[in-house]
């Protein structure tokens, strides 16, 4: 008998071996219809696969992200099949799927390939589609593997089975296409009903600048085609929304060449705007008991040796800096917490000064390859709000739940309301990846999970996504377009404190060793802004916004009105600006709405005799005119509801 355990922990047994569709046929015909993939005993499998023996199974459909994964997995091979039967001669690479979609890797040799072509690849695409081809694993030994792709000319491929174990390699195959591949397969290809490629971009083998530069053809495909237009309007709004577009619109940042790559210049509206975000959360923290710190912008090169940066960071690095001085260099920081452990080795603590909590706004640099950067979300130059707490060991929970409350008190603030904790843990099978004893590591993961429960979070647990020195609490937020990205992180690190030699002196008077948790609720400045600028649209919350009111004259002859109002505002901290223009007042009105300014004030002949203000609101349109003081109070309760005091 197969007993095969279902993930509500009922079991069902079978007589004889059968496939993981008989399983979901079982269970129900309307499951075994939308099956696409499977785990086996923590394995994904294919749904034709024939279990042997008893296990654990767990099924996946279109709502699982699991499902997906296979489903935009097979679509990428229907696309290099695509490829290869109006391009024969062109070379296939690799293509995985991604977050939304996926795209292969294609050496065109001497042929061009464009946007231009997309149209036709997708004709045949759809033409393999509906034939539903169904999709085949077989194993293959080393030899035979590298026979295949030898004969076929194709040295990627070759490179990729030379850095194989030999009875690890298997081929999928559907109709007459074969490709190396893994695994994770819907079960023909007629599940795919919809398909657009999306685009085109270069891309260097294996991400290496050195190697040849390879043609990447993104794409994504649906069950449905209502599922894809759907799609297409959300990329739309995104195009809208695009934080590089909207940051040039509102004269937040701009970039250039001669500065470098993935170096952002900020412009006066942007300063202010990331200033007011750091006296926010400089107000929290200030009442949470955090300390301002600051570090210089280098450290020398031992530093980071002693951290383990320069090991497992030293090729995301710029290059050393060599002085005149044999043998001394230094490193763009890429990192705060190496100068902050030298911070609090400046002196010798007692365990009644602990935790000690240091805050930073540091700007690190990694060197981030060419073809990776993108706008404010990806760079080489950006500010951390940092922070990095010293305690004991007893401290520990206390301290890492006050800091979830403080990461849930800028979500709330910023209108991130839709979020997923992500509680990041050690890859089981790759331990040399980090540092520290299994004993420290039990020990930090441990202290995140049970945070993670008594706060009551929404989360989940990752394999493999912890940093190389401790775990992490990182938070998955979803934007207004549904869109999902990691923002805050916390992490434990007994580590660093070890390869520091930090020390308190207990209660006992002997020394014992701190632990040290990283924070950053906003992860990156760069990176947060741009996030926040593609979920509001450029509609920051009005505390936030860089001129909350613009005034608007209907003449001349009501300047000095507008001014004497503005004044007003200015006294009471409200941020306005006057629009003074030779323009009608029609032009006036347009370009406030399309510079996002939250309220205008009209001002005329009546309001200047009445000392009152017309209002018209960025969303609803003219609300009518009220008095100068009532329109003060009502924007200071606004503010008020949107941001409310960090309690303690």
């Amino acid at each position: 008998m197969i007993a095969i355990t279902l993930p509500d922990g009922s079991v069902r047994e079978f007589e004889n071996e059968l496939t993981v569709l008989d399983v979901a046929k079982d269970i129900s015909e309307g499951l075994a219809r939308n099956v696409l993939s499977a785990k086996f005993n923590d394995t994904i499998v294919e749904a034709s696969t024939v279990l042997k023996s008893s296990g654990n199974l767990t099924l996946y459909t279109w709502n699982n992200e699991e499902g997906k994964a296979a489903f935009w997995h097979s679509s990428a091979h229907v696309l290099a099949q695509s490829v290869l039967e109006l391009y024969p001669d062109a070379k296939l690479t690799i293509g995985p799927a991604i977050e939304n979609g996926f795209y292969y890797d294609v050496d065109f040799g001497g042929e061009s390939f464009s946007e231009n072509d997309l149209k036709k690849l997708e004709e045949q695409f759809l033409t393999f589609a509906r034939q539903k081809f169904e999709f085949k694993m077989r194993d293959s030994s080393k030899a035979e593997a590298l026979e295949f792709y030898k004969k076929e000319n194709n040295p990627f491929k070759v490179e990729l089975i030379e850095n194989l174990e030999d009875g690890t390699i298997t081929f999928c195959d559907h109709s007459d296409f074969t490709d190396l591949c893994r695994g994770g397969h819907l079960p023909h290809t007629g599940f795919i009903k919809a398909i657009k490629l999306l685009s085109v971009a270069g891309a260097y083998w294996r991400g290496d600048e050195n190697n040849p530069q390879l043609t990447r053809i993104y794409g994504i495909s649906f069950p449905k085609q209502k599922e894809l237009t759907a799609y297409l309007e959300l990329l739309k709004e995104a195009k809208k929304r695009d934080h590089r577009k909207l940051g040039k619109e509102l004269d937040l940042f701009t970039f250039s060449q001669k500065v470098g790559q993935g170096l952002p210049l900020w412009l006066p509206k942007g300063t202010a705007l990331r200033e007011r975000l750091e006296n926010f959360l400089k107000a929290a923290q200030k009442k949470a008991g955090y300390e301002q710190v600051i570090s210089p912008h280098i450290g020398s090169k031992e530093l980071y040796m002693t951290s383990g940066h320069y090991e497992k960071y030293g090729a995301d690095s710029f290059q050393p800096i060599e002085t005149p001085h044999e043998g001394e260099s230094f490193l763009l920081k890429p990192m705060n917490c190496p100068h902050h452990c030298e911070i609090y080795n400046a002196r010798q603590w007692s365990y009644k000064d602990l935790p000690k909590r240091y805050a930073e706004f540091g700007t690190v640099y990694r060197y981030e390859q060419s073809g990776e950067l993108h706008g404010l979300t990806r760079v080489r130059g950006f500010t951390q709000d940092d922070a990095h707490i010293f305690c004991m060991p007893n401290q520990l929970d206390e301290e890492f739940k006050k800091v979830i409350d403080l990461v849930l008190y800028v979500f709330g603030s910023l209108g991130f309301e839709d979020f997923t904790a992500q509680v990041s843990l050690r890859d089981p099978n790759n331990a040399e990846k980090y540092i520290g004893s299994d004993k420290n590591w039990d020990l930090a993961e441990n202290a995140i999970i049970n945070a993670a429960k008594e706060k009551e979070l929404n989360y989940i647990i990752e394999y493999g996504e912890a940093a190389f020195y401790g775990p992490k609490l990182d938070f998955m937020v979803k934007d207004a377009l549904g869109r999902k990205w990691q923002l805050g992180t916390i992490q434990v690190d007994y580590n660093l404190p070890e390869r520091f030699e930090l020390t308190y002196k207990g209660s006992d008077n002997e020394l014992h060793r701190p632990v040290m948790i990283h924070r950053a609720p906003f992860g990156s400045l760069e990176r947060f802004v741009a996030i926040l600028l593609e979920h509001t649209s450029g509609n920051f919350p009005l505390w936030l916004t860089p001129e909350q009111v613009i005034i608007l004259s209907v003449s001349e002859k009501y300047e000095k009105y507008a001014e004497k109002v503005s004044n007003e505002l200015e006294n009471h901290e409200i941020r306005a600006l006057v629009d003074n223009r030779n323009e009608t007042i029609g032009k006036k009105i347009r370009d406030a709405q399309l510079s996002k300014f939250p309220y205008m004030l009209i001002v005329g002949e009546k309001e200047a005799a009445e000392g009152t203000v017309s209002v018209r609101e960025r969303k609803q349109g003219d609300i009518g005119s009220i008095s100068i003081a009532t329109f003060i109070k009502n924007i200071k309760i606004e503010i008020d509801k949107t941001v409310s005091k960090f309690e303690v």
